[in-house]
């Protein structure tokens, strides 16, 4: 705690309150994303839903347009379907004890023992990916922590390791201390040893090789997934987006139609007078356990003005009709889109802005 008054970080816009909704929110961003990025992210946000009250009775499709790029958009939706359960159940007050903070949803353990401990002054351990790491290295704990039951005595020790007096601010100060040890000195590649606070007591520096823990199973090997991403784009200009199904990679999130095998683009292409099909350089989307290799083709097709009027989905591969609709670009671009898919679709914007301009 000494330590983190001194040397720990203090300027993060999310620190020195004690509002549930704000700890709340920056401990889902901070899920596997990088400071620097929620820092773009957490502001803007904010803007747009100061409280739990206006992020609950907000569309999920507002949720997710705003959350683009933050990835694993499943945060976003249980972020969503959070806010609405604290308004419902709790009167738009968030639970003080991380028992029942645990039961919303997307809440695990580890926020609602930080939204307890730093707002509520609850005596609760986190235990995070950065302080599973430092104590899985101070203990120098050979157990593989993909275990359930080596997660389960982990809690266990975390929680012995709080301080028999430790008040509500001084719970707030040795949270944010095993937090800020983690991300500044007890990093994952490069501890920095002679930094360190308890530095005299943790086994894996005495070993000599502080990085060989966390102990880790087998991984699975990283793969590759090849998609293609067919743009129907009508006459007047308008695209065609389907809602990705609940579940799987952009669950949730509105993209062009997937598809496995370019085959069926390619005869549709060929098939009848007026498409076209211009394929674009594909790239590489990586997502943490495998990467996309995205194919990106711009198809063009004539639709009579009735069917433009009655809105009627394309007669193309990958289209579902119920899954999909026509949006006009700036519509579209307001929808809650893959980072990817939302840098070539506002990129085809660009293009066709500095084309008009000629």
């Amino acid at each position: 705690m000494a330590w983190q008054r001194v040397h720990g970080r203090h300027g993060l816009p999310w620190q020195g309150t004690r509002d549930p909704y704000r700890v709340w929110l920056s401990e889902v961003m901070l899920q596997q994303t990088q400071v620097t990025t929620v820092l773009r992210y957490y502001g803007r946000f904010l803007a747009r839903f100061p409280d739990v009250q206006t992020l609950a009775a907000a569309s999920l499709d507002e949720v997710l347009a705003l959350w683009s790029g933050l990835g694993y958009y499943s945060r976003a939706r249980h972020l969503h379907a959070c806010a609405q359960a604290v308004v419902a159940r709790h009167g738009g007050r968030f639970p003080e004890s991380a028992q029942v903070l645990a039961t919303l949803p997307g809440i695990g353990d580890s926020t609602a023992a930080a939204i307890a401990a730093f707002c509520f002054g609850e005596r609760r351990s986190i235990l995070d990916g950065n302080v599973r790491r430092v104590l899985a290295r101070w203990l120098a704990l050979d157990d593989d922590l993909s275990r359930p039951a080596a997660q389960r005595a982990l809690w266990a020790t975390a929680q012995s390791l709080i301080p028999d007096d430790a008040t509500a601010d001084a719970m707030a100060a040795y949270t944010q201390g095993l937090m800020d040890l983690g991300a500044t000195v007890c990093t994952r590649t490069r501890p920095r040893c002679d930094a360190c606070p308890v530095a005299a007591g943790c086994g894996a520096r005495a070993a000599g090789a502080p990085t060989a823990w966390p102990r880790r199973g087998r991984t699975a090997p990283r793969r590759t997934i090849a998609w293609c991403l067919p743009l129907y784009v009508r006459d007047d200009g308008a695209w065609w987006l389907q809602r990705r199904p609940a579940r799987g990679i952009w669950a949730g999130l509105w993209a062009p139609p997937v598809l496995e095998d370019e085959t069926p683009l390619r005869a549709w292409s060929a098939d009848a007078p007026g498409r076209s099909a211009q394929w674009m350089a594909a790239f590489t989307h990586a997502l943490t356990h495998r990467d996309l290799r995205l194919q990106p083709v711009l198809c063009r097709l004539p639709l009579s003005a009735a069917d433009a009027a009655a809105g009627t989905a394309p007669q193309a591969p990958g289209v579902v009709a119920d899954q999909g609709a026509w949006w006009s670009p700036a519509e579209a671009l307001a929808l809650g889109l893959p980072a990817p898919v939302r840098s070539w679709l506002q990129a085809l914007v660009s293009d066709d802005a500095a084309s008009s301009s000629r």
